[in-house]
């Protein structure tokens, strides 16, 4: 999808697409981490991005759709929270190099060559001892998870995510279970979730 068909999605959304809570692998990973610069890539409706400043991040937070952008600037007045928001498509965005303590990759969903060239920037953007944090629906999830996209080649793998990241130090890197409620129940999807630091 393009940044005008998310803008028609999000537009058409009476509320958040999204929750405004934050995704539960952000929290694990990330919330014992001493705050500094955030970089929130694709960071959609802000939900991560907003929990970051609330936590006492300096955050900056980049997506190609207004509209969701719009959203996000609404969810972090209503917490009272600062973020820095900026409309831009991150295949072609580039942040300072070692600018950040974190950067910041949740749900970015792209053909391998836009997501391999995304990744080498987050790995520039981040400082010596800083985190690249990523999280996404991993290619299993559809034979045996739930929800997400349905193209294999958008999908990720903990391998693929590994290589962008190559001369990072990898803390984690697996498929992991994450509860959905369904119909009353709960199932699982399956996300790939990588956590790394520069050296």
């Amino acid at each position: 999808m393009d940044d005008r068909e998310w803008d028609a999605r999000y537009a058409a959304a009476p509320g958040l697409v999204w929750t405004a809570e934050p995704n539960r692998f952000v929290v694990e990973e990330l919330a014992d981490l001493p705050p500094g610069r955030a970089l929130d890539l694709a960071a959609g409706e802000g939900r991560n991005a907003v929990w970051l400043a609330e936590r006492g991040w300096d955050v900056t937070a980049v997506d190609f759709s207004a509209v969701a952008v719009d959203r996000g600037r609404e969810l972090a007045r209503q917490r009272g929270v600062p973020v820095r928001w900026q409309v831009a498509d991150v295949t072609a965005y580039a942040p300072p190099a070692g600018g950040f303590d974190l950067v910041l990759i949740a749900y970015l969903h792209l053909p391998e060559p836009d997501l391999a060239a995304v990744l080498s920037r987050a790995r520039e953007a981040v400082r010596p001892g800083g985190t690249v944090f990523v999280v996404g629906h991993d290619v299993a999830n559809l034979s045996g998870g739930t929800g997400g996209p349905q193209d294999p080649a958008v999908l990720l793998t903990p391998e693929a995510v590994v290589a962008g990241l190559d001369g990072l130090r990898i803390h984690r890197a697996e498929t992991a279970r994450r509860p959905v409620a369904v119909d009353g129940g709960t199932v699982d999807a399956l996300d790939t979730v990588v956590a790394a630091t520069r050296p």
